[in-house]
């Protein structure tokens, strides 16, 4: 029953934790199906929920503030925190705070030192994300479930499983056809890399 309610609880948490994008939470059978079209098995799927929730209440618990100005993905284990905040030391602090969750095996610590232009970036890089997203569910060739997209200041960043380099190539070449893109960094993993693991 602990476990249910464990389960329940980080399942309920996620939809409140999945970024701007709305997400549908129908149970165990919905991340299951979701793990099934992916490269991830669900009992990574689970784990990497449950690290994201973690990292989540974490930051809350240190600042509310930075909480709602910053941004998570989780692959594999693999963390990317994206967002702003308003002084070096808290971006340091985010870094430690992330390596204190458990099942954590590397961070990609991406957040930027608030600016001047940082908030009139906010809705461009959001339409941005948005337009990157429609192009890969469009394209036949691209398996788009196994992409995490995050853009902060025209940066745009990668993380997921790419079936091979081709398929990786043409994820980046949608990427640059985007007006306002700046930059795009890559942190996606090659699925024969999974596989020899």
């Amino acid at each position: 029953m602990k476990y249910v309610a464990s389960a329940f609880l980080t399942l309920f948490a996620l939809t409140f934790l999945s970024g701007c994008t709305p997400t549908v939470i129908l149970g165990g059978a919905a991340i299951g199906g979701v793990a099934v079209a992916e490269e991830r098995s669900v009992g990574t799927v689970v784990d990497d929920a449950t690290i994201k929730v973690q990292i989540a209440n974490a930051i809350f618990q240190k600042s509310e503030p930075i909480f709602t100005s910053t941004s998570t993905t989780v692959i594999d284990g693999t963390v990317l925190i994206t967002g702003e905040v308003p002084t070096p030391e808290d971006r340091l602090m985010l870094t430690k705070l992330v390596w204190g969750v458990k099942g954590v095996k590397e961070v990609h610590n991406d957040v930027t030192v608030a600016g001047s232009e940082s908030l009139s970036n906010f809705a461009s890089d959001s339409l941005i994300t948005t337009k990157l997203k429609l192009k890969l569910l469009r394209d036949a060739e691209i398996l788009n479930i196994n992409y995490s997209v995050e853009t902060v200041n025209g940066t745009v960043y990668l993380m997921g499983i790419a079936q091979n380099e081709a398929e990786l190539q043409r994820v980046q070449n949608h990427a640059k056809e985007i007006s306002g893109v700046r930059h795009i960094v890559s942190y996606v993993k090659m699925k024969s890399e999974l596989n020899s693991a």
